[in-house]
């Protein structure tokens, strides 16, 4: 009985997943949900390119304050937020190095994932995830290509590894991706999870995630969307040692997001 027990679950975990649906909120915008058994699903939005800009706002560029992903998307127009990444306890240096085309936050460190955009050639990929110690990259080699880019905690890298050992930490996590077609990913999950767990089900899905990167955990990970008629506002809760309950029920304020807003031709 335990071998017949042991041959079902390598079965079932072999079986794929059933075609991801994708519902179009606008002209390459779209959004999915990966189920997660007994818990509430990973929401993915997918935006192409060249139909979408990629931007950021914060406090360090800006005379704002700190606010919810919903209040910088309303302020800067944006159709879509997310955390932009983790920060220091002055609710303004980023953790790593950010330069959002003249402005600059944070330093290099040993995060492996560097997101760029606002390409400097039309020939250059729109929106790109590095690997810093994939072979010829530095943050040099990127910043000469790109205005903008954010280095943040690696997730997954490219062509598609999960570079987390499974451990007894978990949380609401807010991540940014790339697709094997160069499109980016916002993706939040309420249900906490370790990082190993949350890119195994994202590499088990066939949304073609090649590289992902952790933007940030816990209650105040975030995602929000207001395209047309649809409007959705997702925030975080449970993140071990810190808040350990699924009962967050707003919101908080956060110095820093990316947003997404159409690409003017």
């Amino acid at each position: 009985m335990p071998i017949f027990a042991a041959l079902l679950a390598i079965a079932l975990s072999a079986t794929p997943d059933a075609p991801t649906a994708w519902q179009t909120l606008a002209p390459g915008a779209e959004r999915a949900q990966l189920a997660i058994d007994n818990a509430a699903p990973i929401t993915v939005l997918r935006f192409d390119p060249h139909a979408w800009q990629l931007d950021f706002a914060g406090v360090g560029n800006s005379e704002e304050p700190t606010q919810t992903a919903r209040d910088w998307s309303r302020r800067r127009g944006f159709a879509a937020a997310i955390n932009a990444g983790m920060f220091r306890r002055d609710y303004r240096t980023h953790v790593g190095f950010l330069k959002f085309r003249e402005y600059v936050s944070g330093h290099t460190n040993d995060y492996r994932s560097v997101a760029a955009f606002d390409a400097a050639a039309p020939d250059l990929p729109a929106f790109r995830l590095f690997d810093l110690d994939a072979p010829g990259v530095t943050m040099s080699s990127i910043l000469a290509d790109y205005a903008s880019a954010a280095q943040n905690l690696r997730l997954i890298r490219r062509p598609g590894i999960d570079q987390w050992p499974q451990q007894e930490r978990r949380w609401s996590e807010a991540a940014l991706g790339e697709d094997r077609d160069g499109r980016i990913l916002f993706i939040f999950s309420r249900a906490p999870l370790s990082m190993h767990d949350f890119n195994e089900r994202l590499l088990a899905s066939d949304i073609g995630v090649v590289a992902a990167q952790h933007l940030e955990g816990g209650p105040e990970a975030q995602l929000y969307l207001h395209m047309g008629d649809t409007e959705h506002e997702w925030f975080g809760s449970y993140e071990t040692s810190f808040r350990e309950d699924d009962t967050n029920a707003v919101a908080w304020p956060i110095p820093n997001v990316l947003g997404v807003r159409p690409r003017v031709p």
